[in-house]
Order: C-alpha cells, then structure tokens, then sequence
C-alpha cells in the first residue's frame, strides 16, 4: 500500500492497481479499503484504474484524535485524488462513503468525475426529525456510540448480523465475511471511529446532493437494516438530477460482498453506459 501525508500530516493509506479510466472506492464504517477487494479485482481485470484509501482512523491509515469529521474526510479525499491527478473519474461510495463522495463534490467540484454510484449510502441524513420522519431515532446512534465506546471487538461482531443480512429467516452466514468485517473495524482507531457515528448520522447532504451533476446510479438493498431506503435512496434519487435508482430486493447492506456479481456487473454496466 502506498500513503500520502495530508496538509496536516495524517498519513492516509491507499491501494492503486491497474491502468485505464479510474475508479474510486470509498468504504463504509467501519471497514477500510479492503472491503472492496473483490470489486478491485473485477475493475481492474476489466481494463480499470482501481484505487481505494482508508479513511483517516480507519484501516491502515493513521489514527488521529482531531480532524475526525465529514469536511476532513472531503478534503483527504481531495488530497489523494490530487496527489495522484486522477481525472474523468468513477466515485463509488459505500454508506459513509457515500456521503463522503457526496461531501467531496459539494465541497471540491466535480470537475475531475465523470459518474458517481452511491450504494446503500447515508444521504441526504439519516437522523428522524420532524422534517425527516423516515430516519433513524438519535436514540440508536447514542447505541451505536455505546457499544463503541465500551464493548467495541462484540460490538462489531454483532453488527455482522444485520449488516449483512445474515439475522433474516433463511439467510445462509458466511462466517469468513464477518470475520473479514470484525479484522478491518478492530484496525481502526477508536477515536475517530467513535467519531464518525456522528458524521454518518447527523450530518445533511441535501446540499451536496443537489451539486452532484454527472451521471448518478443509486443501488440500495430493500432489506438495508442499517440505513433505511426510505430515508436515503429514495429521497437520494430525486434530489440528484437525472439519477438512476436500483433497489436491490431483499438486498441488505452490504450487499457488494454478499453478492458482487450482480452489483459488478450492474456498475460495469452502468460505466460503460
């Protein structure tokens, strides 16, 4: 893995293989750039660029005390995309990445993208208020925090469950995958992963959804437990002119690792579109 050294002085690691148009993945928490191995084999055999960064406390990244936040994950993102001079690029944002790449375009222009997919991601807010019913009580959150905080290696091994669909009736485990996930959160720094719960749940990206204009493809499993599709992608996909909306049915949230065949293929597609 390679590492660039932000303006203050994080170290950000990332993975970059292949040559041709290039694509970005931005993980989900709390996971690092691993979690989209078998989409970086797929893209890069098929004539890609494939890069994916561990978000600061994430991963292989160093693991910062301050800086913690959506505005600084924009920013270390714009860093990296400069840094390596990525132009006519794909942005694939998963959950928290997806407000990430939401965020990275809001706040640094889209002049370098050439088509987002956003996947089961955070925008535009995930949080219930009066003007967002559809969200997630701030009580689950302060859970989450909980459960961080104080009991973070069961914690995340819990979270498996739901997050990949592996609790529903029938659902066959892959214990490998939920290893996989418990190995990249455990990586990460507590700190900052206890501080993002609050960017990936109270933050709005209303205003950074609406300055997304290249082509958009929003892919969101019907079943996602953890970010509700009636809160995100379907409110994600009328506010992003002209984006495309593909719900996947009985699709969970980490649906890119429980089926990356169907979710290849249908992004591949959409690329190529």
């Amino acid at each position: 893995m390679g590492t660039i050294t932000t303006k203050d002085g994080t170290k950000i690691a990332y993975k970059d293989w292949g040559k041709g148009q290039p694509i970005l993945f931005s993980h989900g928490w709390p996971l690092a750039g691993d979690a989209w191995e078998a989409q970086m084999l797929f893209f890069g055999q098929n004539g890609y660029r494939v890069i994916a960064h561990d978000r600061r406390s994430h991963g292989g990244s160093d693991q910062t005390w301050d800086g913690n936040n959506m505005d600084q994950y924009a920013d270390d993102l714009a860093e990296l995309i400069e840094t390596l001079d990525l132009k006519d690029l794909i942005m694939i944002g998963h959950s928290t990445g997806g407000g990430e790449v939401a965020h990275y375009i809001g706040r640094h222009g889209s002049k370098r993208v050439a088509k987002v997919v956003l996947v089961g991601a955070v925008p535009p807010l995930m949080l219930k208020t009066e003007a967002n019913p559809e969200g997630t009580p701030l009580e689950v959150f302060d859970g989450i925090r909980k459960g961080t905080a104080t009991n973070r290696s069961q914690f995340f091994k819990d979270l498996t469950m739901p997050f990949y669909g592996f609790n529903r009736d029938g659902a066959k485990v892959n214990d490998g995958l939920r290893e996989s996930f418990w190995l990249m959160g455990m990586q990460g720094g507590i700190k900052g992963e206890y501080d993002c719960i609050h960017e990936f749940s109270e933050v709005d990206y209303t205003a950074d959804l609406e300055k997304i204009d290249k082509p958009t493809l929003v892919i969101h499993g019907e079943d996602d437990q953890i970010v509700p599709i009636a809160a995100s992608a379907e409110k994600t996909a009328k506010i992003v002119k002209g984006a495309e909306l593909r719900v996947y049915k009985n699709g969970c949230h980490g649906l890119a690792q429980v089926d990356p065949d169907t979710f290849n293929a249908d992004v591949l597609a959409f690329i190529k579109g």
